[in-house]
């Protein structure tokens, strides 16, 4: 048999590249498989005006500082420069256009296969390919009849294509409000949600919201100690008065499609042109099929903590509340990664 790794990291986006560090700083024998072409996760996918919630002082991987201003919020492409930047600073053992189609057992190690018809065995395997891959659309009653133009938040890049419209933008978060905010310059826009929206103030007593989470200890908090998820919007002021000036304005969720368009939530009746779906995502897991047991009815791992509660061997690192609150984000990958290689130190050992 070939060289067996002691772990096979499937994905080199941010939770990728920090799990691969700890690897690296433990002298562990491992390969990152990646399926595109280059190590910024799904950064490249993300609409262009996108920037990071929290400052680049709070928003580095272990070991390296991201560069620049500590005090600005880096913007999309700045992210992708420094996670390629990071992967080559280290360099890690990296394997890029090697997309995971299936992870079986195969007698006592893991048998990874790829869309290349590549072979790898390994003792253990962390799945890295985080919650933003594989995107959620809600089955609204009629989403199929609708004949106007129907994305979800990933396919969106820029208000190039979307002026004079009428468009409903579904969705509470930070995406969602963004993405409608900068579309009401140019069309005439609604925000759809299931609930009032909630704003956070992204500063506080002229510190940003991130300085208060690390120095209190809330951005590591245990997921048990947390009793609901806060999805407030960060704003410094200005996406809430853009909603209470109607531009975007907010509607309660509609309640079904016609073919053109929805009616709401009173019965009224609209014409849209164009509906974006900032609704998130799901795990994108779907190679870990064949382990029996390892996903739920869902399609989600089985997991705590990153540990497989399923199949021994199988870690994961990048999922939402996997440990905290800040687990699924640039700034908490590094914690989640370390703790897992520390349990994969911990089985060599034995």
């Amino acid at each position: 048999m070939e060289n067996i790794f002691d772990t096979i990291v499937i994905g080199a986006g941010q939770a990728g590249l920090a799990t691969a560090y700890y690897l690296q700083k433990n002298n562990l024998n491992y390969l990152v498989l990646e399926a595109s072409e280059q190590t910024a996760g799904s950064w490249p996918s993300y609409y262009d005006s996108l920037t990071l919630f929290s400052p680049a002082r709070y928003s580095s991987l272990p070991g390296y500082q991201f560069p620049g201003d500590p005090e600005r919020y880096p913007t999309k492409r700045e992210v992708i420069s420094y996670l390629v930047e990071y992967a080559d600073h280290f360099g890690f053992n990296i394997s890029t256009g090697e997309r995971v189609t299936e992870v079986q057992k195969d007698q006592v190690f893991l048998k990874i296969s790829t869309s290349k018809q590549n072979v790898f065995y390994t003792k253990t395997v962390i799945s890295a390919t985080g919650d933003f891959a594989h995107k959620y659309i809600p089955n609204i009653d009629g989403i199929d009849i609708f004949k106007g133009l129907k994305i979800h938040s990933s396919d969106y890049k820029n208000v190039e294509d979307y002026n004079n419209q009428r468009i409903v933008v579904v969705g509470g978060g930070n995406s969602a409000v963004q993405i409608a905010f900068e579309l009401a310059k140019v069309s005439n826009v609604s925000i759809a949600t299931r609930r009032p929206l909630s704003f956070t103030p992204q500063r506080l007593l002229g510190k940003d919201i991130h300085f208060w989470l690390r120095i209190t200890g809330v951005d590591y908090l245990p997921l048990d100690k947390w009793f609901s998820i806060n999805t407030a919007v960060l704003d410094e002021g200005i996406y809430k008065q853009a909603i209470l000036n109607n531009k975007p304005d907010r509607k309660p969720i509609f309640t079904s499609f016609t073919e053109e368009g929805v009616i709401w939530e009173d019965g009224k009746e609209e014409k849209i042109d164009t509906i974006i779906f900032a609704t998130g995502y799901r795990p994108n897991v779907a190679f870990l099929q064949s382990l029996n047991g390892a996903l739920d009815d869902l399609g989600s791992p089985l997991q705590r903590k990153g540990v497989s509660q399923t199949v021994n061997g199988l870690y994961y690192v990048g999922l939402s509340w996997q440990r905290s609150f800040s687990s699924a984000t640039i700034r908490g990958v590094g914690p989640d990664a370390k703790y897992v290689v520390k349990q994969i130190k911990r089985l060599k050992s034995v």
